[in-house]
């Protein structure tokens, strides 16, 4: 399919060209190529938004990268949820980079929400035991759903452990998923890989229930003054997507203090070690390179459908 027009993709569409086994190289790649110094890719632009009863944020995300040229708006209102609507929406606009002519403008909620779920998949099939069995998973929306579906593809997992704020939420998840729904504290105790992914402003995965030798995917409070860590979970080995990006928009990271041991760019080309063996924490954020990245691999599918994708 060849059009002298900007292709228009909705969700629908996206998601017929956005498979999460493909998806999950494609993101080992970009944040590669963020830690390479590759990109140019300022830090998010967010501006917080109070209209009537409603609170927000509205965040732009662009980046040049190796593969293409783009930006994401994403909009995060977390009283959605309450409405029944997504909790994060987004539209990403693609640049021919030689000319700056637009060539797609496509939803962004899927690839925001697949994106983010296959870092987390890249940095546990680097940082957590190969023999991992079981996940606990501590939220019940749409990235919870996202990061079953990737985390399978990395590890041959066998109990899939959750918790939600919403109990009926999370005895439904773990209904579909297979798994069990129970306390937090219980989901995690013995848990080999833990996943929050809350809109939780204060911490609430506690440290000292970790086992020795887990790996935690944080993909929540994306903040500077939100939590979901505390300071004995961020005690531990910390990996993130970008240092500058963590240390202006991560609470958990600015609260606790953490020391960062490494972007999971600079782990997964061997730079740095991965302490895989360690505790470890990956905290991410998100960056638009990512978006960029599989917003890319959209486009090509959609474009020339024959043609197989790069980045595997």
């Amino acid at each position: 399919m060849k059009t002298d027009q900007p292709l228009f993709l909705s969700e629908g569409q996206v998601r017929e060209h956005l498979p999460m086994s493909e998806l999950i190289p494609v993101m080992e790649k970009a944040l590669i190529d963020f830690s390479a110094g590759r990109v140019t890719q300022p830090v998010r632009s967010v501006i917080s938004i109070e209209v009537a009863a409603a609170t927000g944020f509205l965040g732009l995300m662009p980046a040049l990268t190796p593969d293409g040229l783009g930006l994401k708006a994403v909009t995060f209102y977390p009283s959605n949820a309450e409405r029944g609507i997504p909790t994060h929406m987004a539209t990403i606009f693609l640049l021919d980079p030689q000319t700056g002519t637009p060539l797609a403008i496509m939803d962004g909620r899927l690839i925001t929400e697949m994106r983010t779920a296959a870092v987390s998949a890249a940095a546990t099939k680097l940082l957590a035991s190969p023999d991992a069995k079981v996940v606990a998973i501590l939220g019940s929306g749409v990235q919870a759903r996202s990061h079953v579906e990737a985390l399978r593809l990395v590890r041959q997992f066998e109990e899939f452990r959750v918790w939600s704020p919403t109990p009926e939420h999370a005895e439904r998840f773990a209904a579909d998923i297979g798994g069990k729904s129970m306390a937090a504290e219980d989901a995690v105790r013995g848990a080999d890989v833990v996943v929050t992914a809350t809109n939780s402003k204060a911490p609430m995965l506690k440290g000292s229930w970790l086992k020795p030798g887990c790996h935690v995917n944080a993909v929540g409070a994306c903040r500077p003054d939100w939590r979901e860590l505390d300071d004995a979970a961020m005690a531990n080995v910390v990996f993130v997507d970008s240092r500058e990006g963590a240390t202006k928009e991560s609470g958990d990271i600015i609260l606790s203090h953490a020391a960062i041991h490494a972007e999971l760019g600079e782990a997964l080309t061997g730079k740095v070690s991965s302490r895989a063996n360690e505790t470890t924490i990956f905290k991410s954020l998100g960056m638009a390179v990512e978006d960029i990245a599989a917003a890319m691999l959209v486009y090509r599918s959609a474009v020339q459908p024959d043609i197989e994708p790069s980045g595997t």
